[in-house]
């Protein structure tokens, strides 16, 4: 089954890859044992401010995609199902709650959207703190302060956050091949994502009905 198209493997990917950046770069400016190791603390320093400028364009690009989105849409909201799941209660059976509702319903569970959240945030976070930092004369010692202060503690939040993201990942083989390819068994999405599986999926057919991009570029055809 399609779960993501290239655009969101895209932004996955591209935030991953500048994420490591950053945190491998600041844990060399900041813990001395491996700043010794490293020793151009200036290269290191601009690789850091570089990477910090430019974590949020992955997304401004691919919010420029429909189904991109979608995917945000659906991540802020939360169905019964979504709160049966934080309870750790069954949801598999627990019918959607709109009369129509649209293909990416049910994609995520409650973890993956609160993940989301606490992801975004945390990049809107440490840009604005970052650029305090990085253009600090503008700035009276008090927010220089705030600002370093918050930078440098929210790192370490994002490290344990994104430590137990990558452990669910390296337990979950089907999860890290849909990120990967894009494409996830059934058995898979039945078995984590069952409402998503449901909405997608006619009676008796074996494949979703039709994913976001197909229905987009379809509706834009027929426009034109």
């Amino acid at each position: 089954m399609k779960r993501f198209t290239p655009i969101e493997r895209f932004a996955h990917r591209s935030i991953s890859i500048l994420m490591f950046i950053l945190l491998a770069t600041a844990a060399a400016l900041y813990i001395p044992d491996i700043s010794v190791l490293v020793g151009n603390r200036g290269i290191v320093k601009t690789l850091h401010s570089v990477s910090g400028f430019l974590l949020p364009i992955p997304l401004l690009v691919a919010v420029f995609f429909p189904v991109f989105r979608i995917n945000i849409r659906e991540l802020n909201r939360f169905h019964p199902h979504d709160f049966a799941w934080l309870k750790r209660q069954d949801g598999d059976c627990i019918e959607p709650e709109l009369e129509h509702p649209d293909s990416v319903y049910g994609k995520f569970n409650a973890g993956q959207k609160l993940n989301a959240a606490f992801s975004l945030g945390s990049v809107l976070i440490m840009f604005a703190t970052g650029m305090i930092m990085f253009f600090s004369s503008l700035f009276t010692d008090d927010i220089r302060t705030g600002a370093t202060f918050v930078h440098d503690w929210l790192t370490l939040v994002i490290v344990v956050a994104l430590t137990g993201h990558i452990y669910m990942a390296m337990k979950d083989a089907q999860a890290r091949m849909g990120m990967r390819s894009g494409e996830v068994t059934r058995n898979w999405a039945v078995e984590h994502h069952p409402q998503w599986v449901k909405v997608n999926t006619r009676s008796g057919a074996s494949e979703p009905e039709i994913h976001p991009v197909d229905k987009d570029q379809g509706e834009n055809h027929e426009k034109s």
